[in-house]
């Protein structure tokens, strides 16, 4: 049996275990707790089950029975844009959700996927550090989404069936894309054709054959079906990938202080869920087991995916409005202080 076929079979048991002990619209449970529930899109064996598992058992441990969280984190409740909606409605306290999905509430989320906005995983973690978390805390506090901290998801590539190593081998090509508008300008920019589609139907349409191709980071690719379809990884590396950890900002202001504290401070650090989820890119794209192809871009390859982006930036930061404009510029600002910084 294939690796995928496995996770998979083990995915639908804990699936229909979790399903059995959640009480999805509860507030409080039979011994009083108050109920947490866990909204998420992970998949078993990698390190966001691992920080969700963490972080119900560091919570209950810390509150002496006072919380009881309920990880519903394999996406019992359907797609992200559900978990979005579910959050805002009251059905999940906490939620891990793609910055591109949030951004159809906080639409400038959709400009930390601009391509080739961060040229390295260092300088992205300063320019976050130092710069974007207060100001997307702020943004999403108008939304009654509270920003506990970011979770990587890394830098996105290209998953074809058939290897695209230059942009002009994706002309034609049906390539999926989020609802998020930047995944729509950067495969308009390389000339594929365009086909909406939500994560959870990627694999299937690949097998139809309405999708020959797409992007997204390893993590979401190598455990997850799609590269049992789609072998061919070419490392183009053009949009840092974050999901943010968020909660129903009018419950938590419900919450007690101490309870807040609890869940804030037993929620995985930042650093620790870089440290894990870079550990397990790397060990996924050295396992032949799951057999993907990895096309890394020699320097003039590099170029040409760089210049088929001309002009995309400035679309999206034209089409996001709102704040954009001013945080495209922090952006700019902090990559330079970290060139600078850099010995």
């Amino acid at each position: 049996m294939r690796l995928a076929m496995r996770k998979r079979a083990r995915f639908g048991l804990i699936v229909a275990a979790v399903i059995a002990m959640a009480n999805i619209a509860g507030c409080g449970s039979d011994s009083g707790a108050t109920i947490v529930n866990l909204g998420g899109t992970t998949v078993p064996g990698t390190p966001g089950e691992a920080i969700w598992l963490a972080f119900k058992r560091d919570a209950e441990t810390a509150s002496a029975g006072r919380l009881e969280l309920r990880p519903l984190i394999y996406g019992q409740l359907g797609s992200e844009e559900q978990l979005l909606s579910g959050l805002r409605r009251g059905r999940i306290q906490f939620a891990n959700l793609s910055a591109q999905v949030t951004s159809t509430v906080v639409p400038e989320l959709a400009l930390l996927y601009a391509p080739y906005l961060f040229d390295s995983l260092a300088e992205a973690d300063y320019v976050y550090d130092t710069y974007l978390t207060d100001i997307y805390r702020d943004l999403l506090a108008a939304q009654n989404l509270h920003l506990i901290t970011w979770y990587e998801i890394g830098f996105h590539s290209i998953y074809a069936k058939e290897p695209i190593l230059v942009p002009a081998d994706a002309a034609g090509r049906r390539f999926r894309v989020s609802s998020s508008l930047n995944a729509r300008l950067f495969a308009e920019a390389i000339g594929a054709d365009v086909i909406p589609l939500g994560f959870g139907e990627i694999v299937s349409s690949l097998q139809t054959g309405l999708i020959d191709a797409g992007e997204n980071s390893i993590s979401l690719y190598a455990h997850t079906g799609i590269s049992d379809e789609a072998p061919h990884y070419t490392q183009t590396r053009h949009a840092f990938g974050v999901s943010v950890i968020v909660v129903d900002l009018a419950w938590w202001n419900r919450l007690p202080d101490a309870d807040r504290t609890i869940l804030r401070e037993s929620f995985p650090s930042i650093e620790e869920s870089r440290r894990l989820t870079r550990r397990q890119d790397l060990a996924d794209l050295q396992n032949p087991a799951l057999g993907i192809v990895i096309h890394d871009l020699n320097d003039s390859q590099r170029a040409d995916w760089r210049a088929s982006m001309v002009g995309v930036r400035e679309e999206l930061l034209e089409a996001i409005g709102g704040r954009a404009g001013e945080i495209y510029g922090v952006i700019v600002a902090g990559k330079a202080e970290f060139a600078k910084a850099r010995p």
